[in-house]
């Protein structure tokens, strides 16, 4: 039905859809009072769980806008994974024994609770989410895109953005309005799912991802005797008007999971049909994608709604310096390079991850479940496996710009104290700005260290954040910084920019000024 037609002036950011990853993009803007309209089609919003597990570097990140506490508070903490093949306990990948997270575990909640937390603080830092509102056109051009969102009753407004961000998922209308392709690796999955209430021998402590040459399946305690239950299934078994019912996920538990379980009752149920996507481009000009709209992965490990997220972070603190004038908007290209490529390592781990619980033959099972072992008992599967599950390993353009083992926190500046208890100890960076850590080494610091530390901060542009870290610092960060005196520049998201020679100020002057793209002031 046609409708009237209205112009009005446009906040200088649209995002479009609202679930977890738009939301975060729209809170860290709001955060630092960028005015945004945040839009949503209605997605009906369902009491089922979806995307259930936020990794500890996803908890570090979303202290940024102040949630994690309340996360936290209402969801269940995992201390790992554990693998089986065939009731066998193959190898354990532990959050818990991760040596650089003031967050060391997993925690499980259902994404609607994810949902009405990441809400409530939008409305808090003034934000109003508008429901039942849909982007229809977009005209996208290098001065800004030109957008029609239709209303709920038919009303149609038209509006120029200054800057758009794509968080409507998998069938994505910002991506299609762009002409972005939306390709991906021949991963082909179909998987039955529900929340369940068990009673069981396996720990609640873990997460328990069960082979057998039957096929995969995923146990995850949500707390309080609910259980996340996700299993491989032939394509087409089921259907909306033909949910997964509790026989079968009995059956398959019986056959495939560690230990004894019997299932009480199922909380809901559901299927679908896995296929990897990644967009040819996470940016158009003006226009981003951020999620599912940019990136489909397999749901194994538990990496998608915490991949969009990482993306959402990453735009955001780029973008709202952009607005700001605080960076120079070729800053913004780096978004794409970044997160494109890590969508491309998620996807390939997550591939592998489901291939391997899905072979069948003995030979390819025992050549599984012995590298599995043999992993497991060198130290190489806690070494490599925990941080990619947990996200800790995500580095940008290679392995140049690491994650640091510090918080990004709401601390008022660098130095005070991180914002969550339990999290003492572990130095907070800027949220906005690129911090400078002054470094004496792992040893006495040299007799000259004052000094140089003086003339540094001299050198540098007033305003420049600087940490100086000669207190205890967390091993992680210590062997990241190296044994000598350094000087390392830190990006607000707390990825490592350079590590520099501290004898050498101008270097650092001359770094900072690259990094935010600005023409260097007289």
């Amino acid at each position: 039905m046609g409708g009237l037609t209205e112009r009005r002036p446009a906040a200088p950011v649209l995002v479009v859809g609202a679930g977890p990853v738009g939301l975060v993009v729209a809170c860290e803007l709001r955060r630092r009072d960028i005015p945004v309209r945040l839009v949503d089609a209605g997605r009906g919003h369902s009491a089922h769980s979806r995307a259930n597990v936020v990794w500890p570097r996803n908890l570090e990140l979303l202290d940024r806008i102040g949630v994690t506490g309340d996360l936290l508070d209402i969801g269940h903490r995992l201390a790992g994974t554990a693998f089986y093949s065939r009731g066998r306990r193959l190898a354990t990948a532990w959050m818990s024994r991760l040596p650089d997270s003031p967050y060391p575990f997993a925690l499980t909640l259902s994404q609607a609770d994810t949902e009405r937390v990441l809400r409530r603080r939008f409305a808090e830092l003034g934000g109003t989410l508008e429901e039942g509102v849909r982007l229809t056109a977009l005209d996208n051009t290098p001065g800004g895109p030109a957008v029609k969102l239709e209303h709920e009753g038919g009303r149609i407004e038209e509006l120029e953005p200054g800057w758009l961000v794509g968080a409507d998922g998998a069938h994505s209308t910002v991506r299609k309005e762009l002409g972005i392709a939306y390709d991906g690796p021949p991963v082909d999955v179909s998987f039955a799912i529900t929340d369940a209430r068990l009673s069981t021998t396996l720990s609640e402590d873990l997460s328990h991802y069960c082979y057998a040459p039957s096929g995969a399946m995923v146990l995850g305690p949500m707390g309080d005797g609910v259980h996340r239950i996700a299993l491989n299934v032939p394509h087409d078994a089921y259907d909306e008007g033909n949910p997964p019912p509790m026989e079968m996920f009995q059956q398959v538990v019986d056959d495939r999971a560690a230990g004894r379980s019997r299932i009480e009752e199922l909380l809901w149920s559901g299927s679908f049909r896995v296929r990897v996507r990644i967009a040819s481009a996470f940016r158009g000009e003006r226009c981003f994608l951020v999620g599912d709209a940019a990136h489909v992965i397999s749901p194994a490990g538990g990496q998608g709604m915490n991949t969009g997220m990482q993306d959402a972070f990453n735009l955001a603190w780029k973008l709202s310096g952009v607005i700001r004038g605080e960076f120079g908007e070729p800053i913004l290209d780096s978004y794409d390079t970044e997160r494109r490529a890590v969508s491309h390592d998620v996807a390939r781990s997550t591939e592998l991850l489901t291939k391997a619980g899905l072979v069948s033959t003995p030979a390819k099972v025992a050549l599984r479940d012995a590298a599995f072992m043999a992993a497991d008992r060198t130290g190489l599967f806690q070494r490599k496996i925990a941080p990619q599950l947990g996200q800790t390993a995500v580095s940008y353009d290679g392995d140049r710009h690491p994650r640091l083992p510090v918080m990004v926190s709401g601390a008022d500046g660098p130095g005070d104290a991180p914002s969550r208890p339990g999290s003492g100890g572990w130095p907070a960076v800027d949220r906005d700005r690129h911090t400078v850590l002054l470094w004496p080494g792992r040893r006495t610091p040299p007799p000259d260290w004052q000094h140089t530390r003086d003339r540094l901060r001299r050198a540098l542009p007033e305003g420049t954040p600087v940490l100086d870290l000669t207190r205890a610092v967390p091993k992680g960060l210590a062997a990241a910084l190296g044994p000598g005196p350094a000087v390392a520049v830190v990006r607000p998201d707390g990825h490592l920019l350079a590590r520099l020679d501290p004898r050498r100020p101008q270097e650092t002057t001359h770094l900072l000024t690259r990094a935010a793209h600005l023409r260097s002031r007289p």
